[in-house]
């Protein structure tokens, strides 16, 4: 009849291994356990690419404080796809594409 190991005997016989084999056993468990969540940028956020940014988000975006954000609207470079209430939406193609004139 075969024992079946359970988590925490696992946990227990881990604790007891030498680092430099937990090390290998978590490389193998990671190379083989997981190969197949693999996803790309696109399958996993896609379906956020035709959503509007916050002023918050569009500044992180283009990797510039919100202040320099307010200035490149000020300024014309830059305009919101919409405004709610107070809050200005940017358009990320809109974003991405200023990002790269800039570059």
């Amino acid at each position: 009849m075969s024992h079946a190991l359970t988590a925490q005997d696992l946990f227990s016989e881990m604790k007891r291994m030498p680092s430099t084999e937990r090390i290998k056993f978590f490389s193998l468990l990671t190379n083989q356990a997981f190969r197949d969540d693999d996803f790309t940028h696109e399958q996993v956020f896609g379906h956020l690419q035709h959503e509007p940014l916050s002023a918050f988000e569009a500044a992180e975006y283009l990797e510039v404080s919100l202040p320099t954000l307010r200035r490149y609207v000020q300024a014309n470079k830059l305009l919101p796809c919409h405004t709610v209430g107070r809050n200005q939406m940017f358009s990320a193609e809109d974003l991405r594409a200023y990002k790269r004139a800039r570059r």
